[in-house]
């Protein structure tokens, strides 16, 4: 869980989590949990944690270790959206350990949605399809704001239109604080984001003022599938709240990536879809391309924070596409 196991669109893994060895993660769960803990093993690495397998009690498990308390509380918090058709492991113990914070979750089996090819893929969208009608379902009444939310559930954006439009700002207490100026000094340089974002102030006034729950990140080996239901989706330190469409323009933004879904069309699956249970979509295309370009300029804002050149280049190149009428 919240596991990496190549370089991500996004660039390479950051944070002290990448520090925690298998050994010491083993000998912090003996200590913690006692003689019956067995079979640890990494089980990949994420943006912000290092995760490991391990079973105790007869039951399965995954610690992670991070630097980020607020993302492992996110994860919590998201159990109570959990449903039959948005299953989401539980974190059953979040603490310190080795200079940062940890997190239990059960463990959860499957394959990586991003190792399918396109058959496995297709056979796959109506269950990937049917866990983003239940991120659209899912109740937020206990919840306030929009954008990215805390480890209490509140976001800090009083509207979708306003946390959008807030990809351009450089904020010190931001963990990429820094990348406008690493833009501007990059080969890249700041033009083809400046002009992404141009794009992006006339597509906001399309987006409804709606919350929805979005994942914004069901890539990078955050989705597992046992045969050809998604069995867990995890990881919600991306999390936010705004337009269900988010999630949808994730898996178009980044599909070139991803040769072996050449043949899926995402938009089109997923417009099929709404018509087939009757949802109304107003403005979905230009809602879709908003959704997009912010997702490309969040990219280069990562990227440029990174110094991962030639990925900052592809984002740049495939968000000025995406803006200027592209798919």
């Amino acid at each position: 869980m919240d596991t990496d196991q190549r370089p991500s669109p996004h660039g390479p893994t950051l944070g002290s989590a990448r520090g925690v060895s298998a050994a010491q993660a083993e000998a912090f769960l003996v200590a913690r949990f006692g003689p019956d803990v067995s079979d640890v093993a990494p089980i990949g690495r994420g943006e912000w944690s290092r995760g490991y397998a391990f079973r105790c009690g007869g039951a399965d498990y995954v610690a992670r270790f991070g630097a980020y308390l607020e993302d492992f509380a996110k994860d919590r918090l998201a159990t109570r959206f959990a449903s039959p058709g948005l299953p989401i492991p539980a974190v059953t113990e979040i603490g310190q350990a080795l200079g940062g914070h940890y997190a239990i979750s059960e463990r959860a089996f499957g394959a990586y949605l991003d190792g399918l090819d396109g058959q496995q893929l297709r056979a796959t969208l109506p269950s990937l399809l049917a866990a983003l009608d239940a991120a659209r379902r899912a109740d937020l009444s206990a919840s306030t704001g929009y954008g990215g939310w805390g480890a209490d559930g509140a976001a800090p954006f009083p509207s979708w239109r306003v946390a959008l439009l807030a990809v351009a700002s450089d904020r010190p207490n931001d963990r990429t604080h820094g990348w406008r100026e690493r833009l501007e000094a990059s080969p890249v340089g700041p033009k083809p984001f400046d002009e992404a974002f141009g794009r992006l102030r006339v597509l906001v006034d399309c987006c409804p003022e709606e919350r929805h729950l979005i994942h914004s990140d069901l890539l990078h080996y955050n989705v597992l599938v046992a045969g050809d239901r998604i069995s867990a989706v995890v990881d919600w330190g991306c999390a936010k709240y705004g337009d269900f469409l988010y999630d949808l323009a994730w898996f178009a933004f980044w599909s070139p990536w991803y040769p072996e879904w050449r043949g899926i069309d995402f938009v089109h699956e997923a417009a099929c879809h709404s018509a087939a249970i009757g949802l109304d979509v107003p403005h979905f295309e230009e809602r879709l391309r908003c959704c997009q370009v912010h997702i490309g300029l969040d990219g280069q804002q990562y990227n440029a924070f990174t110094g991962n050149w030639g990925e900052l280049e592809a984002t740049a190149s495939r968000t000025l596409a995406v803006a200027r009428g592209g798919h």
